[in-house]
């Protein structure tokens, strides 16, 4: 049954896969997309929605990379030389001892989950704030800094590994306190909810 034998193949070869952050040339991203996808390596470029106003006075809705300059693919270790070779990419993100640090799959289900349930876009990364636990929904049991403002919330998030962060709009009635950091580095996550090792949240009400 050959068919079946290569199904169980492809199963294995995931099971022994991970995701990395690869670093790409600048504005290069779905380029970059695309190479990946004619050579058959999975990937995830997350997009948000922007609004932009033209010159001429137009307006309209663009798909931009939520984290600038870099796509997440998800490989072997030995696979390496094939993505560093697809043009536009220049790097795959290291942890100790310069070899690359993966990221939980659970890091890019969540991610996934998040940008279909919640409208999100790039924030600056945040530092300081009193500590929230969100309760429910893709990001739960998450832990970041809340910053009290007139009105609204956000929730931000911050991939350590690549130190970018993002913004998702919440409930405020979602969160709930848990007290205060001034090294937001050493807030805790839970395990079960955590994006990685690397991976931690930000709350930001605005």
């Amino acid at each position: 049954m050959p068919e079946l034998d290569n199904e169980c193949g492809v199963a294995a070869q995931r099971s022994e896969s991970s995701w990395f952050a690869a670093y790409t040339t600048c504005r290069h991203e779905k380029r970059v997309a695309q190479h990946l996808t004619q050579r058959g390596i999975e990937h995830y470029l997350p997009l948000y929605s922007a609004d932009r106003n033209w010159r001429d006075g137009s307006r309209v809705k663009l798909e931009l990379p939520l984290f600038p300059c870099y796509i997440f693919v998800r490989i072997m270790r030995s696979e390496r030389v094939s993505v560093l070779s697809v043009p536009g990419t220049l790097a795959l993100v290291g942890g100790t001892g310069g070899e690359p640090a993966p990221l939980a799959n659970t890091a890019i289900e969540a991610l996934r989950t998040g940008i279909r349930e919640h409208k999100i876009e790039p924030h600056p990364l945040l530092r300081v704030g009193e500590v929230a636990r969100i309760r429910s929904g893709a990001f739960a049991g998450m832990e970041g800094v809340i910053l009290r403002r007139k009105s609204g919330c956000r929730i931000v998030l911050t991939l350590e590994q690549i130190m970018q962060s993002v913004a998702v709009e919440v409930d405020e009635d979602d969160l709930e306190c848990v007290g205060e950091s001034k090294h937001l580095g050493r807030t805790s996550v839970r395990p079960e909810a955590a994006f990685s090792g690397k991976m931690q949240s930000r709350l930001l009400a605005v």
